[in-house]
């Protein structure tokens, strides 16, 4: 069995470990760690967000050890403050059962649920939603320090602009779920997001303050450019792992245009290739460094998405960019009547928001039809832009979309 840890500093996961010689004795021990990841069922899909977090279970999970799976039914109805101005909305329990249904399938890509260290997926909303107030802070309540919880890099935010008693409360709950998985599990170590710092350290003293001494948290590094900005942002929004909200053809070409500087870093951790190679590929440079891109972009659609997807897309981007491959899988839009106008184009393709924003990219030459520049904002497409019943709509050098009539 590889020491866990070992593999995940090579990789450049780690973050922060709260007690990192106790850690590397644990897990050097040969025995298997249970541990737990939370996910907020927010949204009915993953995103590039907890791609990370994923990997790192998936890591884990090969070295031997046992992932717990926790969606945070109950935690969602209060809403996390980390990193947050605002209160969240609060989600009713059925859209937070919708979106847990949806969640469940996407985990399956990254960690397994048969074996002897299958995964497990848990629901907080099974212990939270039923505990008496009264116990539940006599209990727990008692052992937190409101000064030191206000001293927290989660809260520091929302105190400017009015932080709720019922946020107050998110940290409780999230250290009573290590705690409940402790008891329950066996599981020693909660992971997360470093965003998740102030939460995960509240759970591993929770233990600790009830005389164990064998919690443990770790936190990894968030998924950045160069310039420190969190990667997975597109202009339509956040990068979604649900095909349904992203097609595998755009989630492809987003990791094809990485800069060249993070090339190295999302291959080593958003895929299960070995080391030296990703340290090969991430040393490429001029025209090599694109080849690299296309393996990075092909292994991870294929991990979200499946190595068929993966392939649909690998052609579709060859046949718009090299001329070689199939254009069937690109994103596509049937269109009702082909004549429209280009800004209505624009709209439905949902290549721009506005009808203004799209006037300004026809005004500034940033939009092709057909390889052709239209800098006509009240062009009209008509019959003769469809050649074999489509036309290839594009925006710059790297959005695409055919129009079919």
């Amino acid at each position: 069995m590889k020491n866990a840890l070992t593999v995940l500093e090579e990789r450049g996961y780690i973050e922060q470990l709260t007690h990192p010689k106790e850690m590397m004795e644990l897990f050097s021990s040969g025995k298997s760690v249970p541990f737990y990841i939370g996910i907020d069922p927010t949204a009915d899909s993953l995103h590039v967000g907890h791609f990370v977090s994923l990997m790192v279970a998936g890591h884990l999970q090969r070295c031997g050890h046992k992932p717990i799976i926790l969606v945070g039914g109950g935690t969602a109805s209060i809403g996390d403050p980390s990193g947050k101005t605002d209160m969240r909305k609060m989600l009713s329990r059925e859209q937070i059962d919708e979106n847990v249904a949806g969640i469940k399938k996407q985990i399956e890509k990254f960690v397994t649920f048969e074996g002897e260290n299958a995964a497990i997926i848990v629901n907080n909303a099974d212990w939270l939603l039923d505990l008496n107030y009264i116990d539940f802070m006599r209990e727990i309540g008692s052992l937190f320090s409101i000064n030191r919880m206000l001293a927290a890099e989660c809260y520091k935010q929302r105190l400017e602009t009015g932080l709720t008693f019922f946020e107050l409360g998110y940290m409780l709950m999230q250290s009573y779920d290590f705690l409940h998985l402790y008891n329950t599990y066996g599981c020693k170590m909660q992971i997360g997001g470093n965003d998740q710092w102030s939460n995960i350290i509240g759970g591993v003293e929770l233990i600790r303050k009830i005389g164990k001494d064998d919690s443990f948290g770790l936190t990894f590094k968030l998924l950045t450019t160069k310039e420190g900005k969190k990667m997975g942002k597109t202009e339509k929004g956040a990068l979604w792992l649900n095909p349904d909200r992203v097609s595998p053809y755009e989630f492809y070409q987003y990791w094809r245009n990485i800069e060249d500087e993070s090339v190295e870093k999302v291959l080593s951790l958003l895929t299960f290739l070995p080391m030296d190679e990703v340290k090969r590929l991430g040393s490429m440079k001029d025209e090599q460094i694109n080849e690299a891109k296309k393996i990075a972009a092909f292994e991870i659609t294929k991990l979200v998405h499946g190595e068929e997807e993966a392939k649909k897309a690998e052609e579709a981007s060859n046949a718009l960019f090299n001329g070689q491959g199939s254009i069937d899988n690109m994103p596509s839009v049937k269109l009702e009547n082909s004549n429209i106008s280009l800004v209505d184009a624009l709209i439905i393709t949902n290549i721009v928001p506005s009808k203004g924003q799209a006037r300004t990219l026809i005004s500034q030459n940033a939009i092709s039809l057909n390889d052709e520049k239209i800098s006509d904002c009240n062009y009209i497409l008509s019959e003769k832009d469809f050649t074999n019943g489509y036309a290839i709509l594009k925006k710059g050098k790297k959005v695409f979309y055919k129009l079919e009539t």
